[in-house]
């Protein structure tokens, strides 16, 4: 039996103390975004030892070749093994292979369901285990349970303190004592995500500040309740953070703000959605001392002015910077955008929704990034104009993701333009009302990237209340672009038809019975079921008179919610409805 044999023993070198393994990298109940890069150095299982006591009696026992491998082979083969009852398996073979085999099995231990958790909590509180599995726990995901999670159903893991690793997103019944519990007396925690936690106080961070002085990210967007009283002493005890969401942490001002400016040079990215109390000395602060900084978000910060920018030293340049997001800062402008393009030329994501002053003097600066230059929102930057637009196309040919939603002196020579972008895959033209099915024939005819299946790239388009398409237009686009997930046309009369909107997913629950009426959005199958049926039923419709417009405070934007996934900037997020103003975010890919 492997429980009559001596137990093996583990090394007690720390993450930091040994190099010679690297976390598993398995797909089950792996870590959100928040986490994906928060440990440049990746987080490492302890390498088991294990000697043999083979006394001189026995110096004829027959040890197979695989046998005489030292745990850091054995440990790097069984980490390649993608199922736990696989794992498992290799653990019932011998000791040496239990004991270099349970280390990656409880890395990180599964706990999507309920019963899963159960079990592993009843482990680690067993004080006879044959291991020391409160010691070999280095992540732990809670997410997928969010309301069952309680302070009682976390208390057995109050004694693993070598956790690196702690999601808790979405845990609501979480308060200050099951997650203070869960950080007491752990100084190996570098990465702690509890957004949406909301009865957290200023006593969870006072505690993370006194126990964790290797933390390097931390994620606690929605915690409306923490202060800047807490906030400045994780700053000045946790000063190798690299990546901090305080995103709709409404008390935060300039004080803590400007604490991190002086004592985290290390922060690479920043986000500080909807922080209102934020002015512009923390903004220029913030990219005068941090020198790495890849991704800085402002959206909502509602008191940034040019001035924030403009008072950076000339001399000033981050190269590192990638995202930028300046989403509803309205008192932006011309000024600020020229400003920041020159000192971040490798910008790839810039975000100026709603940033409604700027014209086509911004967009002729951002013109400079050139190939840089993948994601761009201009959506509401209603003074924008088709020269500005076919400017950006010529200067910077490898945009993936546009948005010009409400820019309503767009006509057909923009989009024309926009069709020649090879790599355009997604495109936002919500309430531009000037454009007609030249516009939709140029993006569906494009021949700027050939593909296997068609002639366009395009996957998701956005086309509400553009009022002036008809059926033939819409067709054609579905019949050009065999890659098409997504396609919003609410308020477009001719397809508010309920043979075609049978095809449609179902509005949000939350919707007027007016919205209702006008709501129509493929997506999925939808799409694929749409084409079908139009290419069976291939005849002319009437066109109808056009759609009961919204104004812009009455509707609903598209999901700017920005929480899973910390500063992960490299797709559209635009999975919820098209009734307002086709907002797409800068959020993780999906599908």
């Amino acid at each position: 039996m492997l429980r009559s044999r001596s137990a093996a023993r583990f090394s007690s070198k720390t993450p930091s103390e040994s190099s010679s393994s690297t976390s598993p990298e398995r797909a089950a109940d792996d870590d959100n975004d928040f986490f994906a890069q928060v440990n440049d150095s990746q987080s490492s299982i302890g390498v088991a030892t294990f000697r043999e006591h083979i006394g001189s009696n026995e110096a004829d026992i027959f040890i197979p070749p695989i046998g005489h491998l030292p745990p850091e082979i054995l440990i790097s083969i069984f980490a390649k093994l993608s199922s736990p009852a696989d794992m498992l398996n290799c653990i019932l073979v011998c000791q040496k292979w239990a004991a270099n085999c349970v280390g990656i099995l409880w890395h990180r231990p599964s706990c999507n369901r309920f019963e899963n958790l159960r079990s592993v909590a009843t482990s680690v509180g067993k004080p006879d285990g044959y291991f020391p599995y409160s010691d070999l726990i280095k992540r732990l995901n809670l997410s997928a349970l969010t309301e069952k999670v309680s302070d009682g159903t976390v208390l057995p893991f109050a004694q693993c303190n070598r956790i690196e690793r702690l999601t808790l997103t979405n845990c609501s019944k979480l308060t200050d004592k099951g997650v203070s519990d869960l950080v007491e007396g752990n100084r190996h925690l570098q990465a702690l995500d509890v957004s949406e936690v909301r009865s957290l106080t200023d006593h969870t961070l006072l505690t993370i500040a006194k126990n964790c002085p290797r933390l390097q990210g931390l994620n606690i967007t929605g915690c409306s309740k923490v202060s800047d009283e807490s906030l400045v002493v994780i700053s000045q005890s946790c000063k190798h953070l690299k990546r901090l969401k305080l995103n709709g942490v409404t008390q935060v001002t300039d004080k803590s703000i400007l604490s991190f400016a002086e004592n985290c040079p290390s922060i690479l990215e920043m986000d500080l959605h909807a922080c209102r109390l934020v002015k512009n000395q923390s903004v220029t602060a913030l990219l005068s001392t941090l020198p790495n900084l890849r991704e800085f978000r402002l959206s909502h910060c509602v008191d940034i002015d040019n001035s924030a920018f403009l008072k950076l030293s000339r001399q000033s340049m981050f190269e590192s910077l990638r995202i930028l997001d300046l989403t509803a800062c309205e008192r932006i402008g011309d000024d600020a955008v020229e400003c920041m393009i020159d000192s971040a030329p490798r910008l790839r994501n810039l975000v100026l929704a709603k940033c409604k002053f700027i014209t086509d003097r911004a967009v002729l600066a951002i013109c400079k990034l050139g190939k840089n230059l993948h994601y761009v929102h201009l959506g509401h930057c209603s003074n924008i104009t088709d020269s500005g637009v076919s400017q950006l196309v010529k200067s910077c040919n490898r945009i993936r993701y546009i948005d010009l939603a409400c820019c309503n002196l767009l006509t057909d020579t923009s989009v024309q333009q926009l069709a020649t972008l090879p790599k355009l895959k997604r495109i936002g033209l919500v309430k531009c009302q000037a454009i007609t099915d030249s516009s939709i024939l140029a993006l569906a005819r494009s021949r700027a990237a050939p593909h296997p299946l068609g002639t366009s790239s395009l996957e998701r388009v956005h086309l509400s209340y553009c009022v002036n398409l008809t059926m033939n237009g819409i067709h054609e686009l579905l019949n050009h672009c065999p890659r098409l997930t997504h396609l919003s046309l609410t308020g477009v009369q001719a397809f508010l038809r309920e043979e075609l909107t049978a095809f449609c997913r179902e509005a949000p629950s939350e919707f007027t019975q007016q919205q209702r009426e006008l709501f129509c959005v493929f997506s999925g199958e939808g799409v694929s079921r749409l084409r079908e049926f139009l290419n069976r039923n291939a005849v002319p419709y009437p066109e109808g008179p056009e759609a009961t417009m919204y104004d812009d405070d009455e509707e609903l934007d598209e999901d700017e919610n920005q929480v899973t996934g910390l500063m992960s900037a490299t797709a559209i997020h635009d999975d919820d409805d098209d009734m307002g103003d086709g907002f797409m975010e800068v959020g993780p890919p999906h599908g």
